[in-house]
């Protein structure tokens, strides 16, 4: 298979006009709430990565209802997030949950959160429900692996190689057949709706691929969506231009955190905020 044709570079310039600044009459309501269901019993930090990116990216508050363990973890991090149920414009779920060991509340939770049919990020332990539970405008955030998976159906079996192999057709065609926006990670990210324009994120640090990298992504989808609800009411192409300015900020603040040495996953969130100020400056990350 030959790389499809099309694919258009997401560039810093491109990604600062989709970053929503608070106006002077703002509240935290106003700028965007979050509801993050992520975290599980083996993987709480997960919570913790993605609540701290969503937070440092520009959302005015995070409703966090995930696991017990976990929300102790995220309220020892950061004490400002709200843990009771409550009005959310945005949802972040699955990320540090295993689809195969969910307990039914669990599932019940994340099925109940889709079916608000707001704008959604499903990454990790959430993937499966993008097939058929969706109701609303959703961004998928699946690794080679996990695409694999998500689309060996009815007898088709396809495997992690063949997606490495030619990861932009295996994305568009997951998008076309889940009808969602798929946000394929990968040393090039590659961003495509059903119908939308094809993007790449490239030139990323190699020190990016670390452990909960990917779950500050999901923190950073998480809060463009909520700050830019809105928006996708009336334009539902705003998921693909969103989500691939999530991975130029999380492209961005890795390189300034890394200046060329190793990272973890949390230094590339605590970077986020000055990639943010970089960018609505359209200046160099450094």
């Amino acid at each position: 298979m030959s790389e499809p044709r099309g694919w258009l570079e997401w560039d810093a310039e491109q990604a600062g006009d989709w970053i929503a600044v608070p106006r002077a009459t703002d509240d935290k309501y106003t700028r965007g709430v979050l509801g993050v269901l992520t975290g599980g019993h083996d993987y709480p930090g997960a919570a913790v990565l993605g609540v701290e990116a969503a937070m440092r990216t520009g959302v005015g508050m995070v409703r966090y209802l995930g696991p017990p363990r976990a929300a102790d973890f995220v309220l020892a991090r950061r004490p400002e997030v709200v843990t009771v149920p409550g009005r959310v414009q945005a949802w972040l779920l699955g990320s540090g949950m295993n689809a195969d060991q969910r307990d039914e509340q669990t599932t019940a939770a994340l099925r109940a959160a889709l079916a608000e049919g707001l704008p959604t990020v499903c990454d990790a332990g959430a993937l499966d429900l993008a097939r058929g539970w969706q109701a609303g405008p959703l961004v998928i955030t699946p690794h080679y692996r996990e695409l694999a998976r998500l689309l060996s159906q009815d007898g088709m079996q396809v495997t992690g190689a063949q997606v490495a192999a030619d990861p932009g057709d295996w994305a568009t065609r997951a998008a076309a057949e889940l009808g969602v926006t798929v946000l394929l990670k990968g040393s090039v990210t590659r961003v495509v709706s059903p119908s939308g324009p094809r993007l790449t994120v490239s030139r990323s640090p190699v020190w990016l691929a670390t452990a909960g990298s990917g779950d500050v992504l999901g923190g950073i989808i998480g809060a463009l969506l909520a700050t830019h609800a809105a928006a996708i009411r009336t334009d539902a192409e705003a998921l693909t231009d969103l989500a691939a300015t999530a991975a130029r900020i999380h492209s961005l603040a890795a390189i300034r955190a890394s200046a060329g040495g190793p990272i973890t996953a949390l230094d590339v969130a605590e970077a986020v905020p000055a990639t943010v100020a970089a960018l609505l400056g359209h200046t160099p990350p450094h």
